[in-house]
């Protein structure tokens, strides 16, 4: 029970949070881009990320590249944090040799736990980008859909999403090898942090990313049926999206590794020097 409720424990899961909120901040216009491309069955969204974003800013208004960034990063927090603090507290209590197969087998268990709890705050999330006037709070949101759809709705794309913990066990899994491998040579810092948290997601991302796709539509309500006839005339179709998201989530995830690793060293060490003076 002290593996499982530790400081430490406790000091990745708000390292983890933080990074992830940070760089989400940073990077949030290509995740609506994503979100659009995933979604929208319309033609009218052709051309490079750049080209998008800047037809999206100039017909719609710069504001509307940051439509619902408040309840991201709201759940962003929550979800990150149940998922630093389910992995390390596991890690501690069932292994003391780590391996990329255990850490792949860990993370997908802290994956589960963290979709089952927090599906509902993303399909809110997803509904209020794409329809901004549909929900004024996070809360109130969670609450008309309660109220209206039920716990269906709720945990609509449940499924689906703990298909997906392997997105982030397969991320976690990259990370600790890569890790691993830099400080067995001595020479992981920050900076190396950065390189293999984007080399981690980037593998992820696209390995998983047809079931993102799917994800995303069915948070967002709508129907499978036209993905399906395009897939069969066009498998790509599958793949829409896929270089926004890869510019959004590996930026972000490369920025949220960097952050997490400076919180965690700062932290540690300032615990560490409180303890040794006492």
């Amino acid at each position: 029970m002290q593996s499982l409720f530790s400081y430490e424990t406790l000091v990745h899961a708000i390292a983890g949070a933080t990074g992830s909120v940070v760089g989400m901040a940073a990077f949030y216009p290509l995740d609506t881009l994503r979100s659009r491309l995933q979604v929208e069955d319309s033609n009218k969204l052709q051309g490079s990320s750049w080209e998008l974003l800047l037809k999206l800013a100039n017909e719609e208004g710069i504001d509307s590249l940051y439509r619902g960034l408040a309840p991201v990063l709201q759940s962003l927090s929550v979800s990150n944090f149940i998922y630093f603090y389910t992995f390390h507290s596991l890690r501690r209590v069932f292994y003391k040799d780590t391996s990329a197969l255990k850490d792949l087998l860990i993370g997908s268990v802290a994956g589960s736990i963290n979709v089952i709890v927090t599906t509902p705050l993303w399909v809110v999330n997803t509904r209020m980008k794409l329809e901004p006037k549909s929900y004024k709070t996070l809360l109130h949101g969670l609450i008309e859909i309660s109220r209206t759809e039920g716990p269906k709705g709720l945990w609509s794309g449940t499924l689906p999403s703990l298909i997906l913990v392997s997105n982030p066990a397969i991320q976690f899994m990259v990370y600790e090898y890569l890790k691993r491998h830099f400080t067995a040579k001595g020479s992981f810092d920050t900076y190396s942090a950065f390189l293999i948290g984007a080399v981690a997601k980037a593998i992820a991302t696209t390995l998983t990313y047809p079931l993102q796709l799917v994800q995303s539509r069915l948070r967002a309500g709508t129907s499978l049926k036209p993905l399906w006839k395009d897939v069969k005339s066009k498998p790509s179709v599958l793949f829409r999206g896929l270089e926004a998201k890869l510019l959004q989530t590996v930026m972000t995830a490369a920025l949220m590794f960097f952050i997490y690793e400076k919180v965690v060293r700062l932290v540690l060490v300032i615990m560490r020097v409180r303890i040794s003076k006492r």
